[in-house]
């Protein structure tokens, strides 16, 4: 199988809850693609940093501990600023504490500049399908 597109994940800011992302990693990796696992308790910055590094066309993050606002607060215009305005950006998990409508995270965090949000409970084989998807459209743009 030829190699795939480089794609960096990890959990963001003070969250340790890695096993999702972990799995999602693993699948990606058994897709093709070459997979840069952060792992948990990763500062934002450190996902720009690594991308950077590896040219990487996407950016997978997860947060389960509800504080994904404050975790990533400026981060596509981090990435604009430094050279990644194109990098894809994925957000997935438990992104604020207590009640609220997932629908509501979704709009907040597209707006924020992230290209997908998923719920916590997402299938992984739709995260794959929307990089696929994302990743060609891209290359034909």
């Amino acid at each position: 199988m030829a190699e795939k597109a480089t794609i960096v994940t990890g959990t963001v800011g003070q969250d340790s809850h890695v096993i999702g992302i972990k799995l999602l990693s693993r699948y990606l990796m058994e897709q093709g693609y070459k997979v840069i696992e952060l792992g948990g308790l990763t500062p934002a910055e450190e996902f720009i940093k690594v991308a950077q590094e590896t040219a990487a066309a996407a950016i997978l993050i997860s947060s389960l501990y509800g504080m994904a606002e404050l975790d990533l607060a400026g981060f596509k215009e981090k990435c604009t600023e430094s050279g990644l305005g194109d990098v894809l950006l994925y957000l997935g998990g438990n992104l604020a504490v207590g009640r609220h409508r997932f629908e509501d995270d979704e709009r907040k965090f597209k707006g924020m500049g992230f290209d997908r949000v998923y719920p916590p409970e997402v299938d992984m084989a739709i995260v794959v399908s929307d990089l696929k998807n994302d990743l060609k459209a891209k290359r034909q743009a």
